[in-house]
């Protein structure tokens, strides 16, 4: 399967699904005009990427600096689609990176934590 890059703009976070190492990750901020149609194709690779997963473990790395309402729901529908996957038996851990300066990045990640019943967040302070 081939991996999925899309490199940052001012208003989108750097998105790269490595298929080879299985590690997700996104980056950046994220705040795009239309939410819908950036996410499209980072969610339809997702999906042929999850139905082809047998039992290797899957790492998703996530170092959001900024996100608005809009990217926070894509957010939330990335984390069910995870959650999903680890009920049907995948092995999917979240890190939600955070710079120690940044307490409500910190806070974000505690609130999708606490919105998650099998997909384990790690909240993961950036190390300098």
């Amino acid at each position: 399967m081939d991996n999925l890059l899309i490199e940052a703009t001012k208003y989108t976070p750097r998105i790269f699904f490595n298929a080879d190492t299985n590690i997700l990750e996104i980056s950046g901020e994220t705040y795009p005009e239309n939410t819908a149609e950036f996410y499209s194709p980072v969610f339809d690779w997702l999906e042929k990427y999850l139905n082809q997963l047998q039992n290797q473990a899957v790492i998703v790395n996530m170092e959001i600096i900024y996100f608005n309402s809009s990217s926070s729901k894509v957010l939330m529908d990335l984390f069910d689609r995870f959650e999903d996957s680890v009920r049907e038996g995948k092995n999917i851990v979240i890190n939600w990176i955070f710079d120690k300066e940044d307490e409500s990045a910190l806070e974000y990640g505690e609130e999708f934590q606490e919105d998650l019943e099998v997909l384990k967040l790690n909240l993961v302070e950036k190390s300098e």
